[in-house]
């Protein structure tokens, strides 16, 4: 009954919950200060019949739990021409277990740009308290242009989507030879689309959404990239923002160069936790006595790896497998310090464990799809929708010229010797087209819940800090020691306790939290680290070069 009584008034207001992002964008592309009285009315028109679309929900596979519904929804590939052309947006549910409780939607995303979140339904209904599943209707999608939601490819070969290239100076010009053919082969493939494949685009199909559901509000969780999207939907929906958890959180004034080279700035103090880590513990592990002595048998071994690579079970590493590999390594000081032991026993010739190593051995980043029905998604989707997003989002982030990536990358391991390079060479960016919108100034007072973990290999503690800073209503949970990206849940009473409390009460803190990591913590949030995992998903879509 309620979403009947609803419905009616939103197809009247959907113009009001849309209209500020559209004036916006059209004003942008057409260098007008407002669309015209005509042009606005046509738009109007054009939303209603959106918003009056039912979706048709059905169980989303023979394998699936009945209660888990999916369903597709139409909306506009550009929001300036809503009459235009229309591409599917593949939407999933698991409906409140007590309606008599139910406060309303909770939307949810994994991360990426590029991961699929069709299946967060499952994993939100696993992971959150009864309590939490009896407020809310579980809500998930596919962002556009992603997985099930009229995917993108640019037919790239899978040696093409390995992006993250250390920077040699033999290797520089083909680099920017294969920046230059990823984009060319993007724009050949999906041009007409790509442009239109943004995280401000993502935020209006949420509020659409919001408005076939004959809701108000959505509630929101969100995960690494996810929290940028979530910020977004803030800052262009202020009043429809109800509870929102933006977890292991992106700087939206470094989207996305800048918050590609944080991993590489955040690399270095873990690296140096790391060395002091190992040390204490020389006895056990035989790294050296001292900071100074584990920091040079780690470089020794890339020395080596480089004039010969190391070979473990009939993989080759190399340095730059070692430098890469080790990023997202020291943000465990364990599992980094028995990594670099297995690799000193590899390159001595001695038996040592693969998979105590598989961090280091051909780590560079080539993307993975991971689909689910992969027969109807293109296998390089996920990069695809990644650059889209990255590139298309904020083009003045990216130069346009060749040269400035090679004196970055230079200067940049010279800072960051770990990954400088890494983060700071040639992309796709810099021979994309210019970007349809600009860039999304985060700066808002809507009421949000930054979740932090110190020690992320993803999102560095001072990404989770500006967004904060940014979300001027929102308190901040800072887990102290917390290693992994993706902190909730992760079995921690301190911070469960305080983003479920959150979520059920929509009283946020009285002040910014501080938690303390456990072991076990630790431990869980890990998993969201590992190669190929997706924070928060079911589906093994995550290379640890995305967000």
């Amino acid at each position: 009954m309620r979403r009947r009584r609803l419905a009616p008034l939103l197809a009247v207001s959907v113009t009001a919950t849309l209209a500020p992002a559209l004036a916006t964008s059209t004003a942008t592309a057409a260098a007008a200060a407002t669309p015209s009285a005509a042009s606005s009315s046509a738009a109007t028109s054009a939303l209603n019949r959106y918003v009056k679309q039912k979706p048709r929900w059905k169980r989303c596979e023979a394998s699936s739990p009945a209660e888990f519904e999916c369903a597709t929804i139409k909306v506009p590939l550009d929001y300036r021409v809503p009459g235009g052309k229309r591409i599917g947006l593949a939407i999933s549910r698991i409906k409140s277990t007590s309606p008599d409780r139910r406060r309303g939607v909770l939307f949810s995303n994994p991360g990426g740009p590029g991961g699929q979140g069709l299946y967060m339904p499952l994993e939100m209904q696993e992971r959150l308290p009864l309590a939490a599943q009896q407020k809310y209707d579980l809500i998930g999608f596919d962002p556009r242009g992603v997985g099930q939601s009229s995917p993108v490819s640019c037919n790239l070969e899978p040696e093409e989507e390995n992006w993250l290239r250390p920077y040699k100076e033999e290797t520089f010009d083909k680099d920017v030879a294969w920046a230059r053919d990823v984009a060319n082969k993007c724009k050949e493939k999906a041009g007409d689309t790509l442009p239109h494949i943004t995280t401000r685009n993502t935020a209006r199909d949420m509020d659409l959404l919001r408005a076939i559901l004959g809701e108000r509000k959505i509630s929101y969780v969100g995960y690494s990239y996810g929290t940028y999207l979530g910020a977004v939907y803030t800052q262009l929906f202020p009043g429809r923002a109800d509870r929102f958890v933006l977890d292991s959180a992106v700087d939206p004034a470094r989207a996305w160069r800048g918050m590609i080279q944080w991993w590489a700035e955040g690399a270095e103090p873990a690296f140096d936790r790391w060395t002091e880590w190992a040390a204490e513990r020389s006895e056990k592990y035989g790294l050296g006595d001292t900071p100074k002595q584990v920091d040079r048998a780690f470089w020794d071994l890339v020395a080596q790896a480089d004039e010969k690579p190391i070979e473990v079970e009939g993989r080759p590493t190399t340095g730059d497998d070692i430098r890469s590999g080790m990023r997202g390594a020291v943000f465990s000081p364990q599992y980094a310090t028995e990594g670099v032991v297995e690799l000193k026993k590899a390159a001595a010739g001695e038996p040592a464990s693969a998979n105590k190593i598989t961090a280091f051995a051909g780590s560079r980043g080539a993307g993975t799809a991971g689909a689910v029905n992969a027969a109807e998604v293109p296998s390089d989707n996920m990069t695809a929708s990644f650059w889209a997003v990255v590139c298309g989002d904020n083009s003045a982030a990216w130069s346009r010229d060749p040269e400035s990536y090679r004196q970055d990358a230079i200067e940049d391991k010279g800072r960051y010797p770990l990954y400088g390079d890494f983060a700071s060479s040639i992309k796709p960016c810099a021979f994309w087209d210019k970007s349809m919108e600009p860039a999304t100034k985060v700066n808002n007072k809507v009421g949000s819940l930054v979740v932090q973990n110190e020690w992320d290999s993803q999102t560095p503690l001072p990404s989770g800090q500006a967004l904060h800073a940014d979300l001027k209503g929102s308190k901040m949970v800072t887990v102290l020691g917390g290693e992994g990206h993706g902190v909730y849940p992760n079995g921690n009473a301190c911070t469960d306790g305080t983003v479920t409390d959150y979520l059920l009460t929509g009283k946020l803190p009285a002040r910014d939290v501080t938690c303390q990591a456990t072991a076990d913590s630790n431990a869980e949030a890990r998993k969201n680290q590992k190669r190929d995992v997706l924070p928060g998903s079911p589906l093994p879509q995550r290379a640890p070069d995305r967000f």
